[in-house]
């Protein structure tokens, strides 16, 4: 019975670890040599997105990674994957064995990227993204409260607006600030600035200014950690170590794929109607004799 229990518990924390909407999470191994993350280009996306990708000039995808985290041995990364036009999908990466496998906790989300990165402790952490139709829009901050494992959505309006997280800082588990930029000065200003006393869940306008309202909790420089494009091995690499020499953690292919539409099967056109042959007319039959009256010898 003890058994039984332990095996239902075990199977129940499996499932809540599970990101919501990502039914699998496949595992890069870290061999060395830069990983290729999964860049599959569906013919959905393709239409939803309005990518001009025919079969005989498919769209390069690339990997774009903007930031990274570390807790212990876990590490996190984030970015996007786009073609040379139009930003696919956002991607969050995470590792927590030091570098050496990686898997995605959370699902991607079409049209976004993600950027800032940021943990408070052990288990309470944010990270900025925002939509992409031509300017950002819709900004948004995923959140955790178990490390990393699972991730939760939540918009920082109800409607929706241009705009991008340009910082934001958490003092503590519930307490946090963050700063947007409008890209437009409207009737008020262009920068926004917000205060969360739900741990981000919901925020509040404090600030509307024509100038940069002053930033503070700036995140500090890791000069012992890098991420950075190596034009060498065409991939991004997080590396640790020091200015003269840095040690590979992980590195990542840029060019991950492509987008291509599906062949389109050649149709032969319909070919006209044959003309109906004349039928020809039927053959006339012999003429029966009639019966002979002549008796017949006996």
């Amino acid at each position: 019975m003890r058994l039984a229990i332990a095996l239902a518990a075990s199977l129940l924390i499996a499932q809540t670890d599970q990101a919501p909407g990502t039914p699998e999470r496949p595992v890069l191994v870290n061999t060395g040599a830069p990983m290729r993350i999964p860049s599959p280009c569906t013919e959905e996306d393709i239409r939803a997105l309005s990518l001009t990708c025919p079969p005989d000039h498919p769209c390069p995808v690339y990997l774009e990674l903007s930031d990274f985290a570390r807790l212990g041995q876990k590490i996190f990364l984030t970015g996007n994957l786009h073609t040379e036009t139009t930003t696919l999908a956002s991607v969050l990466l995470a590792s927590e064995d030091d570098g050496k496998t990686w898997y995605e906790p959370y699902e991607r989300i079409r049209s976004a990227g993600l950027d800032l990165i940021r943990f408070v402790d052990f288990e309470t952490g944010w990270v900025a993204g925002y939509l992409v139709h031509a300017l950002p829009r819709d900004p948004f901050l995923l959140i955790t409260s178990d490390g990393g494992k699972t991730w939760r959505r939540r918009p920082i309006w109800s409607e929706s607006r241009i705009g991008l997280i340009e910082h934001f800082y958490f003092e503590d588990r519930r307490n946090g600030w963050l700063w947007m930029d409008r890209f437009s000065e409207g009737e008020a200003g262009r920068y926004e600035f917000y205060e969360s006393k739900t741990g981000g869940e919901s925020w509040m306008l404090r600030q509307i200014s024509q100038q940069p309202v002053p930033k503070k909790g700036l995140k500090e420089p890791m000069p012992e950690w890098r991420l950075h494009a190596d034009a060498a091995s065409k991939s991004y690499r997080l590396e640790r170590g020091g200015p003269k020499k840095w040690q590979p953690v992980a590195s990542f292919l840029i060019h991950v794929g492509e987008c291509r539409e599906p062949e389109t099967p050649l149709v032969e056109p319909p070919q006209p109607p044959e003309p109906p042959h004349p039928e020809e007319p039927p053959t006339p039959k012999a003429p029966r004799k009639p019966p002979s009256l002549k008796p017949k010898p006996r």
